[in-house]
């Protein structure tokens, strides 16, 4: 998991609930008040380094996850695992962790949202392998710079989807635009 903000925390969540054993969360930020209502951390979090945060919630669900937490950016040197969930702010930063893991990996799925717009996009296996990088733009600004928690929740749900369909081997969906503004799910 890199980046446990709106969406990642979201998917940490939802993954220890689902009984995955074991999770590495990688985040450098602090949980902030603002962090609270559209990330959902609770107040005894501000302060707290968000892996460490995400953690102790994670164990509230299962204490027996085991959780590796990395408070530092993602960097090329990190080993990570064969799952990849992507739930950055940034587009460039989405773009050097696909280069350096992307190949190596054998699931990748890659949260976006603004406001009450969804992405999703899935690599499992070769499937959407050339996709992904297209998906890669110039952008200034953040991606959850108008971050709900109810759309955060909803995009987690959808990236487990995306894992849950490639565990037991049915076919993913490379991306997934979901507009809760427009009620309106779009699979490309």
């Amino acid at each position: 998991m890199i980046g446990v903000g709106a969406i990642g925390r979201q998917v940490a969540l939802q993954l220890a609930a689902i009984g995955v054993r074991r999770l590495q969360l990688i985040d450098m930020d602090t949980v902030e008040l603002t962090n609270v209502t559209t990330q959902g951390y609770l107040t005894d979090d501000i302060g707290l380094p968000k892996v460490h945060a995400t953690k102790i919630s994670a164990h509230c669900l299962d204490a027996t996850v085991e959780i590796e937490t990395i408070n530092d950016r993602f960097r090329s040197r990190q080993r990570l695992g064969e799952v990849v969930f992507s739930c950055v702010d940034s587009i460039s930063v989405r773009e050097t962790i696909w280069r350096t893991a992307g190949n190596l990996c054998r699931f990748w799925s890659d949260g976006r949202m603004l406001g009450e717009v969804i992405r999703v996009l899935t690599v499992a296996e070769e499937t959407g392998r050339t996709h992904y990088p297209t998906t890669l733009f110039d952008q200034s600004g953040r991606c959850t710079s108008r971050s709900t928690i109810y759309t955060a929740n909803i995009a987690a749900g959808l990236m487990l989807h995306q894992f849950t369909r490639w565990l037991r081997a049915i076919p993913v969906e490379p991306d997934l635009s979901l507009s809760l503004l427009a009620n309106e799910l779009v699979v490309g």
